[in-house]
């Protein structure tokens, strides 16, 4: 009975702080939560605490079910269930949902970001709202930014020191034509392939290599099937943390403030713990054998500019407008 009673108090605690709410404003809910990433991944962490904000804020009320390594289908399969209501929500590249709104690409230009202050202050302040709102006619909202983190290059075949090494290499990179085109742009042989047929194709020698994140490739064991790996830091991946619009719209005022309040508190701790393993990633990457190279300065001013024509050919396709919007704020914070 005393369990109970301090059961309810907890409860009631909880509601009271998210605002002056009645017992109605907040109703059971059992959200799915979806994700291509295995455990392990840097969108994993912050996954486990929106849902352990969601059950706070809520007394209980609202919880969220993890569903992660893929397992209800690919990042456009969950999309589309999502804009069809029948999956809640999940996490994902926010480069992925230009398809949705072709703004989203600009997450997708080579070297958009020197740092991760430029990175937290765009996608956190107007510009960001402003690209997310850009999805809600297409039946999706935008809740927050958290981050995959800076790409890098990882192959089978040979240690990439100099922008030329990449030439001829057949790498796999996310399905669409802006990452194509970088690829090309240096030289090498693009293959658009969905995340989960990554390690199979390299496994069977279909492709040389790949690019993403040191956590990625650490939290897959691509060590397994990849001997090298470049830190070039060439794009930098927000997260996208997407909801069903037909679910929020039946949503109370009261709800959707806990949603919206928890995954922007997550990611505050997704993008700390996602910094913070990079280091500690790396070393797993080199104690399972794999070679890490840097390139020096000026091969890092030489890849740069091979990557600049790839920006000019698809600012139209972005929109010019959203691509002076982006340049002129991060111009602003670099003065």
């Amino acid at each position: 009975m005393k369990r109970m009673i301090l059961k309810s108090l907890v409860a009631a605690v909880a509601l009271a702080a998210v605002g002056a709410v009645s017992a109605q404003d907040i109703k059971e809910h059992n959200f799915k939560f979806a994700a291509n990433a295995p455990e392990g991944h840097p969108a994993v962490p912050g996954m486990k605490k929106f849902a352990e904000l969601v059950a706070a804020k809520s007394g209980g009320k609202m919880k969220v079910q993890l569903f992660l390594a893929g397992v209800l289908g690919s990042d456009q399969a969950n999309v589309s269930a999502i804009q069809g209501g029948t999956l809640d929500m999940a996490v994902m590249n926010t480069g992925i949902l230009a398809s949705v709104a072709k703004e989203l690409a600009i997450f997708d230009f080579p070297f958009l970001f020197a740092n991760e202050k430029e990175s937290d202050a765009l996608v956190d302040g107007p510009v960001g709202k402003k690209l997310h709102a850009k999805l809600e006619e297409k039946g999706l909202i935008g809740l927050s930014y958290w981050e995959l983190g800076y790409r890098e290059i990882t192959n089978s075949k040979r240690p990439l020191n100099k922008v030329e090494d990449i030439e001829g290499l057949k790498l796999r990179v996310i399905p669409n034509p802006i990452n194509v085109a970088w690829v090309k742009a240096l030289g090498a042989n693009p293959t658009p392939l969905p995340f989960p047929e990554v390690y199979g194709a390299m496994e069977q020698k279909a492709i040389d290599g790949q690019e993403n994140p040191v956590g990625v490739i650490a939290s897959n064991k691509f060590w397994e099937v990849q001997k090298y790996i470049a830190l070039t830091n060439h794009q930098y991946n927000p997260q996208s943390v997407i909801f069903s619009k037909k679910v929020w719209d039946a949503l109370t005022p009261a709800e959707k403030k806990i949603l919206d309040d928890s995954a922007d508190e997550a990611a505050k701790t997704q993008r700390q713990l996602a910094r913070a393993a990079v280091g500690a990633n790396l070393e797993l990457l080199k104690k399972n054998g794999m070679t890490v190279t840097e390139f020096p300065p000026a091969e890092v001013a030489k890849l740069r500019e091979k990557m600049k024509p790839v920006v000019a050919q698809f600012s139209g396709s972005v929109g010019e407008a959203t691509v002076n919007e982006v340049m002129g704020e991060l111009a602003k914070m670099r003065k």
